[in-house]
């Protein structure tokens, strides 16, 4: 069972620890029909997850998509349609709901913030700042949004913050220290403050330089130093106002950790025909 069944599994566990006493009460093997409607404008995601709660409680439910992750929907379009007996469809209601509208209140989110790039190079990335145990669905969302995922964990990349720089003594000596034990294949970011600490940074092996919490005028002013040496990425109250108006200044990339934290989950309905 891969992570995203686990995930599946366990939603299932806690929501029917004991079975489902009022459907399980009231039906036996009648069969019913039912659609999942977009209740409120947004981007979908979740929708194969939705389908495999389904598949885990009734290999024999049938799951019609209409509306594929990263697509668009208005209120009132067919998402998808269940179909099967009326016990299973109930018992996975709630629990693909929860999938999907928050899935898709990512997508959306991150959608908006995608729409604010146009018309320069800057990609909008996310941040480790994930429910816990949900991380591999909420980051699939974000990239059905059009954003991209940066690292994944603690274990994919080097990324050298404020702390690991005050503990280690220096930028220099932070990256040193690093560049000497890891594989050439793996990436280092460090995280600078300052023009100063750029400058600093530029003279070092990294890939990616994060501009943390830096006004509009100063990132503008590392893009010219920087010159196109290293990757920069612009972090830091990146509020969906602002955006544009950071893109333009030339970084490569934008994370926000908005998008995993501060969404509202898409409206979805699920009703019988």
């Amino acid at each position: 069972m891969n992570e995203i069944s686990k995930i599946i599994a366990n939603a299932l566990l806690e929501d029917m620890p004991n079975g489902d006493i009022t459907t399980d009460t009231l039906f036996t093997n009648e069969s019913s029909q039912a659609r999942f409607i977009a209740k409120s404008s947004g981007i979908i995601s979740g929708i194969l997850v939705a389908r495999e709660v389904f598949k885990q409680i009734d290999e024999n439910i049938h799951f019609e998509i209409y509306k594929e992750n990263g697509t668009s929907v208005v209120k009132g379009d067919t998402i998808a349609m269940v179909s099967g007996l009326t016990k299973s469809i109930l018992k996975g209601e709630r629990v693909a709901l929860n999938f999907m509208q928050r899935m898709s209140g990512i997508a959306t989110l991150t959608a908006q913030y995608v729409a604010q790039t146009i018309g320069t190079k800057a990609l909008i990335l996310d941040t480790r700042k994930t429910t816990p145990n949900f991380r591999i669905l909420e980051k699939q969302a974000v990239k059905d949004g059009g954003g991209m995922n940066h690292r994944m964990n603690l274990s994919e990349m080097v990324m050298l913050k404020d702390n690991h720089i005050k503990a280690a003594g220096s930028i220099t000596k932070a990256v040193n220290i690093v560049k000497s034990k890891i594989p050439s294949t793996i990436k280092i970011e460090i995280e600078v403050e300052s023009i100063i600490e750029l400058k600093e940074a530029l003279k070092t092996p990294v890939d990616i330089i994060m501009l943390d919490n830096m006004s509009v005028g100063m990132m503008t002013e590392c893009v010219l130093i920087n010159h196109g040496i290293k990757k920069l990425e612009a972090s830091g109250n990146m509020t969906l106002d602002r955006i544009h108006e950071v893109a333009k200044t030339g970084v490569d990339y934008i994370s926000v950790g908005a998008l995993t934290h501060s969404y509202s989950a898409l409206d979805i309905s699920l009703k019988f025909l």
